[in-house]
């Protein structure tokens, strides 16, 4: 017998063939209904397969955050399932769970079109209403390799082929389709509900390879509930509204082309948007940050003192020097971060424990290759621009400076109205540097400021632990923040390193006169400011706030009559630091305000015969019909005090105060 404890700690002993579904239906007919897997310490298994050993077991039902993935796996088989019956001969090849869904990679002669997805989701809903039981068999590799070579399934012939020896072949059948598989599934198709929906078609070659055969690739979604797949589907209809790359093209901020590959050209607005974040972000770091700026081609020596050619080398942009002379002949690599300049600019004379801790900050552009189907408008680029910071501390000082850290991401994140962060700790990977002591000290320490950030929070910050994904130098904090429509970015970054400073050599000298190698820890706030402003620019939906807007506002003309007036109020806003245009087009002023409209302007002031002689204007504002008639002294003060920034308005109330 052994002994199997509960989620409400009651203790059963059952035999050891026991499975998952009789233990559910011992507890009760209900739970046996809905229960669509177990776990046993956490490890999710059918509901078919023996408990086998002693363990803390959870029934779960689709109730159960882990059941999306079930569900989608199994969406992903009755995907398979159908394509094969629709067209014989198809290959089925590989059919994993992704965020949001599932995909599978089919071998065909023709190429699936949009035009088959509807078909095929017919088959699916066919399927599922079968309610055909999932049933798990172990084959030998011999078997496995006959039985899918019979049926020229080649690919599968290559995925058993690439199975560990100490691994079992397991194939899972729905009725009398089967597939390769590791698991685990739900007990029956029909337990998949017919909330799913197929998504796309694209070309994907056999294991990512081009040198390898091209595939078709359906892409799908399935949810527990119609509700749960209209409210994805809902967000995605507003995502493509919001698409970055779109309003760029819509407010004209940037553009990308092939002869610069995955780096950005930013028009004349764009590059506005981009140096108001710089000029915040500057104002958020000059009382406690030194700005610096180390060399964009650094020697391959140093990135092999750093570590970097060793474990980042195939993302890094090589160069070879163009001299004729021998010592002129060096390698050299644009750098993909700046944190090995920024030690170099430590070491550089001698620092006592007196002057730290010591904040170094740089807005470095930096370079990381990027398979070209990666990359993605500004969210994913190879050339960019990193909020980098550097803080070079005791190790006394060490949660002190997280807590200041995070202090200062959480502030910038809420000026730009971010309100529902999550702070995560990665911690130790498999491969790494470094002592065991070294990372237990540095996982200790931001162990507890977690727990700070937490409790600071009165729980508004949700925290969590990523076991096993700190970077190969340090355990890391990641902040991810969520967007208007429910979306989640990783930007902020907070990264305790123990090993770059020793490897440089990099010391102070302590209260004893000794040298002793400073705690380095990276900060990034934004990450790429480009990605940043990809996700600001999605986020508001092109509909920035008065402060951050391109141009923040047109004055336009009724009738020509009142050119000269118009002329004059942009003259006097823009003396007031305003970025105003005009428009004195002899056109509808309807036509103008459409135009404005769809270039994202926030504020249009429309001036006609009247206005001109009264001094005033009407204001109009970006997405509302309605208007308002103020003087323009009155219209001013109001836009002048909505365009400071948000740091600078709480600066002035501190003052104030």
């Amino acid at each position: 017998m052994i002994d199997v404890t509960f989620p409400d700690n009651s203790v059963r002993s059952y035999e050891p063939q026991t499975t998952g579904a009789e233990i559910a239906a011992g507890i009760s007919k209900s739970l046996a209904k809905k229960a669509i897997a177990y776990a046993i310490d956490g490890e999710v298994r059918d509901l078919s397969e023996p408990v086998g050993r002693a363990g803390r077991l959870e029934i779960l039902t689709r109730e159960d955050d882990r059941a999306l993935e079930m569900i989608r796996h199994d969406t992903a088989h009755v995907l398979a399932e159908a394509v094969q019956e629709l067209w014989p001969g198809t290959q089925v090849t590989i059919g994993p769970v992704i965020e949001n869904g599932f995909y599978y990679d089919f071998a065909r002669d023709t190429p699936f079109t949009p035009d088959d997805l509807p078909v095929i989701e017919k088959k699916m809903l066919e399927i599922i209403r079968r309610n055909a039981p999932f049933t798990r068999e172990v084959w030998t590799r011999d078997e496995a390799r006959r039985v899918f070579g019979e049926k020229g399934e080649t690919y599968k012939v290559q995925l058993i082929d690439a199975i560990p020896e100490d691994q079992d072949v397991k194939i899972y059948r729905q009725g009398e389709w089967f597939d390769l598989c590791r698991g685990p599934h739900m007990a029956s198709t029909g337990q998949i509900g017919e909330a799913f929906k197929l998504m796309k078609v694209a070309g994907a070659y056999w294991r990512g390879d081009s040198n390898n055969p091209m595939l078709t690739r359906i892409y799908g979604t399935a949810w527990r509930t119609p509700d749960e797949l209209k409210a994805y589907t809902t967000m995605l209809e507003e995502a493509e509204k919001r698409d970055h790359r779109r309003l760029g093209r819509e407010m004209d901020l940037f553009h990308f082309q092939e002869e610069g590959p995955g780096v950005v050209f930013w028009h004349p607005k764009g590059w506005s948007l981009f140096q108001d974040l710089i000029a915040y972000m500057r104002r958020r770091l000059r009382a406690d940050y030194s700005e610096v700026n180390a060399p964009q081609v650094l020697d391959k020596s140093l990135w092999e003192t750093s570590g970097h050619w060793g474990w980042y080398r195939e993302n890094m942009f090589q160069v070879q020097s163009a001299g004729d002379e021998a010592e002129d002949k060096r390698v050299f690599a644009l750098k993909p971060m700046n944190c090995p300049g920024h030690v170099m600019i430590f070491k550089h004379g001698l620092k006592s424990y007196r002057e730290l801790p010591i904040r170094y900050a740089e807005f470095g552009t930096v370079h990381r290759y990027e398979p070209s189907g990666a990359m993605h408008g500004l969210m994913r680029v190879r050339g960019f621009t990193q909020d980098d910071a550097h803080i070079f501390c005791t190790d006394e000082q060490m949660e002190a400076e997280c807590l200041k850290i995070n202090d200062l991401i959480l502030s910038v994140y809420r000026d730009f109205g971010f309100e529902e962060i999550m702070v995560k700790l990665s911690t130790r990977p498999e491969k790494r540097v470094g002592t065991d002591e070294m990372w237990d000290r540095a996982e200790s320490v931001m162990r507890d400021v977690l727990k700070t950030i937490e409790a600071q929070s009165g729980g508004r910050i949700k925290t969590g632990i990523n076991e096993g994904e700190g970077a190969f130098y340090g355990p890391k904090f990641e902040y991810t923040l969520k967007d208007a429509i429910g979306r989640e970015w990783q930007c902020g970054t907070t990264q305790v390193d123990f090993n770059l400073p020793e490897r440089f050599g990099a010391f102070y000298i302590d209260s004893n006169s000794d040298k002793v190698p400073p705690v380095m820890i990276h900060r990034a706030i934004c990450g790429s400011l480009e990605r940043f402003l990809g996700i600001l620019i999605e986020n508001f939906a092109g509909h920035f706030p008065l402060w951050m807007a391109p141009t923040q506002v047109v004055v336009a003309t009724i009738t020509s009559e009142a050119d000269a007036y118009a002329a004059s109020v942009v003259e006097e806003l823009r003396a007031a630091g305003l970025r105003v245009e005009s428009d004195l087009r002899n056109e509808k002023i309807n036509y103008k305000v459409r135009e404005h409209s769809l270039a994202k302007v926030p504020v249009i002031l429309v001036c006609g015969k009247r206005e001109a002689e009264e001094r005033s204007v009407n204001l109009r504002r970006l997405g509302s019909r309605d208007q308002e008639a103020m003087s323009l002294d009155a219209a001013k003060a109001l836009l002048l005090d909505e365009a400071v920034a948000p740091d600078l308005k709480a600066k002035s109330a501190a003052e104030a105060a």
